[in-house]
């Protein structure tokens, strides 16, 4: 080895710390985009300054409402009502998806009305829940659950439906009967897309709350309080609340991936 190579390898090494901080650094270049956009659109005057405070003054309500806790009981109101939708859509949308996808007739005989449902927007359905449940922390729940259940239901079945049938074969050829390779071979197959479903379920979840707060009465919840400071023009605390809930989705979609990663590492292989 000549040193010019070798000058060469020691210098790759010094730069591949800086490229790994650079690469963890790039999901800030969009933030930081958005956010000086926000400032100059802001102090530009064309809009209101009443209408459109700036990033700043919008993280400053953000963090005082969380540090003295005023934002804390509606912020843990909605979380509490998402992971609630969340569990009760997954913990039937799971077993029926997977049962549908395992039967071709039974999914084509549902079909119909999984893309019906899924097709209708969530919001639309909001007076027919009432009627059913009335005003109450439960329909608000159902709603954002039945949203969920019915993407956690179509991906589930999908995953199954669509497993690749090289490995189905090879677990019949080596005698694995209907029931090992239905849980041996087509539920493994199913994991990705079910994750995927799970992820979806999650974010919509929270999506119908925050709109199911705003329209349906309720004393806390993220929603009641985007609705409330709209209404008073307090749009420092307004844009404060919309700042949380998607920071709130952020967080909860990379949970999702961080257990797929873990769970489902065959994934694509």
């Amino acid at each position: 080895m000549t040193a010019s190579s070798v000058r060469s390898s020691q210098n790759q090494v010094r730069r591949f710390p800086f490229a790994q901080v650079v690469d963890r650094l790039l999901p800030l270049v969009g933030v930081l985009v958005l956010f000086g956009v926000w400032w100059l659109i802001a102090v530009s005057g064309l809009i209101n300054p009443v209408l459109l405070p700036t990033p700043i003054a919008t993280l400053g309500t953000l963090i005082t409402g969380m540090l003295t806790g005023t934002m804390l009981p509606d912020f843990f109101a909605t979380v509490l009502r998402t992971f609630s939708a969340f569990l009760m859509a997954a913990v039937v949308g799971v077993p029926v998806g997977v049962a549908l996808g395992s039967s071709e007739k039974l999914y084509r005989s549902m079909e119909f009305l999984i893309d019906f449902f899924r097709s209708t927007p969530a919001s639309a359905l909001i007076p027919l829940f009432i009627l059913f449940f009335g005003v109450s922390d439960f329909s608000k729940i159902v709603i954002a659950a039945f949203s969920a259940f019915l993407l956690i239901v179509f991906n589930s079945a999908y995953g199954v439906i669509n497993a690749k049938q090289s490995r189905i074969l090879a677990a019949k050829v080596m005698g694995a009967n209907r029931w090992r390779v239905f849980k041996d071979v087509l539920l493994l197959e199913s994991l990705p897309q079910t994750f995927i479903g799970l992820r979806s379920g999650i974010s919509i979840s929270l999506v119908i709350v925050i709109v199911a707060e705003m329209f349906i009465g309720t004393d806390q919840g993220l929603g009641k309080r985007i609705i409330d400071a709209q209404q008073v023009l307090n749009v420092s605390d307004m844009y404060a609340s919309i700042l949380v809930t998607g920071i709130l989705g952020y967080v909860l979609n990379m949970l999702f991936l961080i257990l797929e990663k873990r769970f489902v590492h065959w994934s694509g292989k």
